[in-house]
C-alpha cells in the first residue's frame, strides 16, 4: 500500500500530461506561399498543432484530392477548380467560403520596365525570350493571363512564345532569374519576389474576378476545422492583406 501511494503521489506531483499536439494538412495555390507559411507558423505556435502545407498548382492540387489525396482543406486560387472538388463529393457541408481576391500583372526581369499593354509590341519586347506563365489550361495564373491577353488581342501572336510552368511561382521563378524576360503572375507573387518589377496591370475587365475559394474537406479532422476557422480571424487576415491578397467573406 506504501509503494502505490507514492506512485500515486509521484504521478500527481508531475502534474496533467500535455496534450498531444495534432496534425493539419493544406492543400494550397501556390500562390499562397508567403503569407500562408506566416499564419501558419503564428498557428502553431499559439495553438501547438502542426501544420503542413503542400503547394502546387490548384489543378493539381484539385486532381489529387479528387483521387483521394487526405487534405484536411483545400485553397484554390479560382473557383472552377474548387467546383470540379465539390461535384466529386469531396468538401464538406458548408464549409466553401471565398477567402479572398487577388489582381493580375506582367512582370519584367528588369527593374526599370514599364509596358503600356495593348500600346506597344510586347512581342518585340520579348526580343527572342519567354513569356512565363502557369500552365494556361490547369494553373489558374495561366487561365487568367490568357484570358487577359486574348481579351487584349495579343494571345495569337505571344502564344508560341510561352513557357508555360507548373505552378505561378515557378514562373515568378523563371523571371526572377532571367530565364524569361517577362511573366505574368499575381501582384502577390510580384511583391513577394525581389528581383522582378511590375511592368503593367492587367484590367479587371480582361479575365475574371480572382477569388480563392476554401473548403474543409468531407473527412477534415477538428483540428482541421480549427485552423480553417483561423483564416478568417483578424491575425490571419492581416498577414493576407499585407502580402497584398484582399481579404473577403
Amino acid at each position: 500500500m506504501r509503494l502505490l501511494a507514492r506512485l500515486l503521489a509521484a504521478t500527481l506531483a508531475l502534474g496533467p500530461a500535455p496534450a498531444l499536439a495534432d496534425d493539419v494538412l493544406v492543400f494550397a495555390a501556390a500562390s499562397l506561399r508567403t503569407a500562408l507559411d506566416r499564419i501558419a507558423a503564428d498557428y502553431s505556435r499559439q495553438s501547438g498543432d502542426r501544420v503542413t502545407i503542400s503547394y502546387a498548382g490548384s489543378g493539381q492540387l484539385a486532381r489529387q484530392i479528387m483521387a483521394g489525396a487526405p487534405a484536411g482543406l483545400f485553397i484554390s486560387a479560382n473557383p472552377e477548380w474548387m467546383d470540379q472538388v465539390e461535384d466529386a463529393g469531396r468538401i464538406a457541408p458548408d464549409s466553401r467560403r471565398d477567402l479572398l481576391g487577388n489582381t493580375l500583372v506582367l512582370i519584367a526581369h528588369q527593374q526599370d520596365a514599364s509596358v503600356p499593354l495593348g500600346q506597344t509590341d510586347l512581342l518585340a519586347r520579348l526580343d527572342g525570350g519567354k513569356l512565363a506563365m502557369g500552365l494556361v489550361e490547369a494553373v489558374p495564373a495561366g487561365q487568367y493571363g490568357k484570358t487577359a491577353l486574348e481579351h487584349l488581342g495579343l494571345w495569337d501572336e505571344l502564344a508560341p512564345h510561352v513557357a508555360q510552368a507548373d505552378n505561378v511561382r515557378a514562373a515568378l521563378a523563371l523571371v526572377a532569374t532571367g530565364a524569361a524576360p517577362y511573366g505574368i503572375v499575381y501582384a502577390t507573387d510580384a511583391a513577394a519576389e525581389p528581383a522582378v518589377s511590375i511592368a503593367a496591370r492587367f484590367p479587371a475587365k480582361s479575365h475574371p474576378p480572382i477569388t480563392y475559394p476554401v473548403a474543409l474537406m468531407s473527412d477534415a479532422a477538428p483540428a482541421d476545422r480549427a485552423f480553417y476557422e483561423a483564416l478568417f480571424q483578424d491575425d490571419a487576415r492581416g498577414r493576407f492583406a499585407a502580402a497584398g491578397f484582399v481579404p473577403l467573406d
